[in-house]
């Protein structure tokens, strides 16, 4: 992972990636009455003008919303513009990004089957796949996703293989291509949670994954106002999910949340560029500096899963030395706020050594040995400069406490 250049010249990769995106995202039809941007369709369920009506929407020969925990208007928006941004047929809004994977993965694999899925994957992906799967004798095996013959061991017999590529806290690449022609040609199922990249930088599809799972809460949304989650494949797929898990587990997107989604969604093409740039000076920054021994990053990776990724997002992770006070460096900051999540515009920190203390037994970085020295930063909108200065200052304050001078 940390084959790391001597130089990078962050200014390098603020090239236009977006001009297709940006476009897609900040034009639009007109919508009723003129308006230019979509109404919000706050209502729970939708009439029809007679019975024949109802009873052809019903058998599916007449297309209309019937009731929101379905479909709705508002949500339909923001669903196309996710399958067109990933090139997907279509998409289903959940109301969080675990409700996604939830309803997507129960889709296709049932009780006495068996998944895969790469190590140090998102939290909360761990526990449901530790603390609820095995209630549904569901078996999960967990390989090094960086390792495709580790991988192609894992998947006979199995019905999906959930990929994240780069992973959470770690962010270890997989290769894509490779991994889902493995997959294909045992009739496995692919799904990638594609939040860190957003199809702004990584499009999974057309690398043959066949599900994309997004928590928009990150950087779809941008605005850390939203919890929402969303999944795009085929029409085949989607409606697989459709009529398996979606409705019944109810876990639907409001029709104001897919408003402020939309909204984010707007911006997304010029967040992004701000985000990698800042990331990747800060980045190089903590490489050079003498506190830090590793830095977690894609853009350091030689692995062949870096070829799918058209740019960086701000989130990554480094360890830091012995000699420094984790709490006190975290404390110190002053731009970078304590808490969870990422995407938004501001900058957060979250401390391995706090999050290997939640639910004891069933947690991801505990299972797969993240190092209590880890931290992660997540590089929001803020002159960077300031940030770094910020983190300057936190190194200074966070030296470890000396026993000896007691």
């Amino acid at each position: 992972m940390n084959e790391q250049p001597s130089t990078f010249d962050p200014a390098s990769m603020a090239g236009d990636y977006l001009g297709e995106a940006a476009t897609l995202l900040a034009h639009d039809d007109p919508f009723p009455g003129g308006a230019v941007v979509p109404p919000i369709y706050q209502t729970s369920l939708f009439t029809f003008a007679n019975y024949a009506d109802m009873a052809d929407t019903f058998a599916g020969r007449r297309k209309q919303p019937i009731y929101s925990r379905g479909d709705n208007p508002t949500v339909m928006e923001f669903e196309a513009r996710v399958a067109a941004l990933e090139g997907a047929e279509a998409a289903r809004g959940f109301s969080s990004g675990m409700a996604a994977i939830s309803a997507t993965v129960l889709a296709f694999v049932g009780a006495g089957e068996r998944m895969v899925a790469v190590r140090n994957c998102y939290g909360d992906a761990y526990r449901l796949f530790e603390r609820l799967f095995p209630r549904l004798h569901i078996k999960v095996d967990y390989v090094d996703g960086s390792d495709p013959d580790a991988v192609a061991a894992a998947l006979p017999g199995a019905k999906l293989l959930y990929l994240e590529s780069p992973t959470s806290m770690m962010f270890e690449l997989q290769d894509l291509e490779h991994l889902t022609r493995l997959a294909k040609e045992q009739g496995i199922v692919t799904t990638i949670d594609n939040s860190w990249a957003t199809p702004v930088f990584q499009k999974p599809i057309s690398h043959g994954v066949d599900l994309v799972l997004h928590s928009a809460s990150k950087y779809l949304s941008g605005h850390s106002d939203t919890v929402a989650g969303v999944v795009a494949g085929s029409a085949a797929h989607i409606k697989h999910i459709n009529e398996q898990t979606y409705s019944q587990l109810g876990g639907k997107l409001s029709p104001f949340e897919g408003w402020l989604l939309l909204r984010g969604l707007r911006t997304l093409p010029l967040r992004l560029p701000h985000h990698m740039k800042s990331g990747l000076i800060i980045a190089e920054r903590l490489k050079a500096h003498g506190k830090v021994e590793r830095v977690n990053h894609p853009a350091y990776s030689n692995h062949p899963g870096k070829k799918t990724l058209a740019g960086y997002a701000g989130l990554f992770s480094f360890e830091v030395t012995e000699d420094v006070d984790i709490p006190a460096f975290v404390d110190a900051l002053k731009y970078f706020r304590i808490g969870v999540s990422w995407g938004g515009h501001e900058s957060l920190v979250v401390p391995a050594k706090a999050s290997l203390e939640q639910t004891p037994g069933i947690n991801s970085m505990a299972r797969f040995g993240v190092s209590p020295r880890t931290i992660r930063f997540n590089v929001g909108l803020e002159n960077v400069e300031d940030l770094w200065a910020d983190i300057a200052q936190a190194f200074d304050k966070s030296k470890a406490f000396d026993k000896s001078k007691k």
